[in-house]
């Protein structure tokens, strides 16, 4: 009988110290061949790389669609930015119609663009109306770069380094030399309401447009030709221009008999025109003298601030001689286109200050650019002796012809040396003879302005400057 058994099979036996040791080896197999085992490690290890990879690959796509939207939108606003430019050129400078012209192009190149998390691009007129740059900003969202915080990146640098903005450069700035000559009326009748100032102030804004303060490479300078029933040359100019054996003073007989009339007059500082039918640019001097003007009582219709200014580009110079300007005198508008022509004339550079002298005609990267402007029909000849046509014993016009078709045949002359041509007629109300004229003068349709009131005056002056630059990318 077997004590304590629970059970009713063999007997187990205690196991011997062999025994345990024999287990013990079975159980070290088993955990070596476990350690040693690596068919889960690459389980694991893609499971970590894969992690790293799927970032890398988001941080990729993110770049990529910034990247993609970025070079769209920079040539979307650098697309806007000249269009806008280019209207405010060619639109007789209209800016709220350049700016939505700028702003329909970049509308249009964004269309295919990545949609972004907002847009406040716009665009905006800046110095002085010369240039269209770019305003605002966009953002695009980043989804998986906002696993680390960067949520959403601004498409511009906020620096405004890669801001697009299209420039109206002219002169210096505009890698061309400019030569301006700009004839303004001063006759009587710009002394009614405000017509000279607002002369003043469309003469002074186009200096401030086309005269650039780097003139170290190319120039810009500008000569201001102020005429009435005359023009005051300089003494240098008067000179060089009109014939030395003048008299002090004549006398004029006309009639005979009971009925004939004299009349004394004196020799004045200023000039009439050029006789012989010499509509040209020559070189004054012998047979191409222009005449000294005489009247009464020795007097010029021109006080000493409508003395003509040769070319220059200190602007200084130019904004007082324009602001000085004084009113009085009949309109001799083609005395004063040939003094315009004169300043340009590359003929007349021998008698000119040596910072006015006119370059050659044709010269690469140079411009000849004359702007005439009056506010009524041409109406003052001279006679042969240099008397107003109309006065007491007086002849008739010395080129057997009026002022308008002689101002006609100089620009004629002057076009056919390649200068460029602005009219811009002020408060001209239905004279056809003026409009005729200016229109006759002008190099085409576009280059003559019949402006009617001082906005429009000062509109056609900008016009004019923008029409002379040259558009370009600063940034």
């Amino acid at each position: 009988m077997e004590i304590g058994g629970g059970s009713h099979g063999p007997a187990q036996k205690p196991c011997s110290l062999f025994c345990l040791r024999s287990l013990a080896g079975s159980i070290g197999i088993g955990l070596k061949r476990f350690s040693s085992d690596s068919r889960g490690d690459v389980a694991i290890l893609f499971g970590l790389m894969a992690l790293v990879l799927f970032m890398m690959i988001g941080l990729a796509v993110d770049y990529g669609r910034y990247v993609n939207a970025r070079s769209q939108t920079i040539a979307a606003t650098d697309a806007a930015v000249l269009a806008g430019a280019r209207a405010l050129q060619t639109n007789g400078g209209d800016q709220d119609a350049a700016l939505k012209v700028a702003q329909a192009y970049y509308d249009q190149a964004t269309k295919n663009r990545l949609t972004l998390t907002n847009d406040t691009i716009k665009f905006a007129i800046s110095d002085n109306a010369t240039s269209v740059i770019t305003t605002g900003n966009a953002t695009l969202s980043t989804p998986f770069m906002g696993l680390g915080g960067t949520k959403s990146l601004p498409i511009l640098h906020s620096d405004g380094s890669d801001y697009s903005k299209a420039v109206l450069a002219v002169g210096g700035n505009a890698e061309l030399n400019l030569e301006i000559s700009m004839m303004l009326d001063i006759s009587g009748s710009m002394g009614e309401g405000t017509k000279l100032q607002d002369m003043k102030d469309a003469a002074n804004d186009l200096v401030d447009i086309v005269v650039w303060q780097d003139q170290s490479k190319y120039s810009s300078r500008v000569a201001i030709v102020p005429f009435s029933g005359d023009v005051l040359p300089t003494s240098s100019l008067m000179s060089a221009a009109t014939n030395p054996s003048y008299k002090s003073k004549i006398t004029l007989t006309s009639g005979g008999g009971w009925y004939s009339s004299s009349q004394t007059y004196k020799a004045t500082s200023c000039v009439g025109e050029r006789p012989g039918q010499d509509y040209s640019d020559t070189a004054p001097g012998k047979n191409h003298y222009v005449l000294r003007e005489y009247t009464t009582n020795g007097k010029c219709s021109i006080s000493s601030k409508g003395e003509v200014q040769p070319m220059t580009n200190d602007k200084t110079v130019l904004h007082n001689k324009i602001n000085g300007l004084v009113d009085g005198g009949n309109t001799a508008g083609h005395v004063g286109t040939a003094w315009a022509y004169y300043m340009l004339s590359p003929n007349w550079a021998s008698v000119l200050p040596s910072d006015s002298k006119p370059v050659a005609y044709g010269t690469p990267n140079t411009q000849k650019i004359a702007v005439l402007m009056t506010d009524g029909e041409y109406n003052q000849e001279h006679d042969s002796s240099g008397v107003a046509t109309g006065s007491t014993a007086a002849g008739p016009s010395v080129n057997g012809t009026d002022s308008p078709s002689q101002a006609k045949a100089v620009c004629t002359d002057m076009k056919k040396n390649g200068i460029e041509v602005y009219t811009v007629g002020f408060d001209l109300g239905g004279n056809r003879t003026a409009i005729d004229t200016l229109s006759s003068c002008a190099s085409d349709a576009s280059h003559f302005y019949n402006s009617t009131t001082g906005d429009a005056l000062k509109a056609a002056f900008r016009d004019i400057a923008l029409k002379i630059s040259t558009l370009y990318l600063s940034q």
